[in-house]
């Protein structure tokens, strides 16, 4: 079997896997894999064949990482409305306690319950909030 023949075998096995791991990145070497084949088939030697399947694989899973599809920061799931429906709602406030340090609490029906609500870095006034995160029991919002 010609060496060209060998890389597009191996490159198919990665995809392979890829399919059953459902990432990316094996996709990635795969088509280093191919430079290596193309580097073949090119008539270069085994060490550039080599060099250029890993140079390419390389750049490929770099541009797959840099990318909006690569490895996310995990977030704070507290402040992610697409895990906590109730981040960004809005709640009626009609009377805060001042706790000092520009920090106020205050209970309030929200959705059939009364919750524990603070406020920070504002003044406390009744009315309407847009709920930023939860910690807890305890509604953290800011004034809408």
């Amino acid at each position: 079997m010609d060496a060209w023949m060998s890389w597009l075998v191996v490159a198919g096995v990665v995809v392979i896997i890829e399919l059953f791991t459902g990432t990316f990145y094996l996709l990635m070497i795969s088509i280093g894999l191919l430079a290596g084949a193309f580097a073949a088939i090119g008539g270069l030697g085994t060490e550039l064949q080599m060099i250029a399947a890993a140079i390419v694989g390389a750049l490929a899973t770099l541009a797959l990482h840099k990318s909006k599809y690569g490895w996310r920061e995990a977030k704070d799931a507290s402040r992610d409305p697409n895990v906590n429906m109730d981040i960004g709602q809005r709640i009626t406030v009609q009377q805060w306690q001042d706790q000092g340090n520009g920090k106020f609490t205050a209970r309030a029906m929200y959705r059939g319950a009364m919750w524990d609500v603070e406020l920070q870095h504002s003044a406390g006034y009744a009315g309407v909030y847009i709920i930023e995160e939860i910690q807890g029991s305890r509604l953290m919002v800011r004034p809408s």
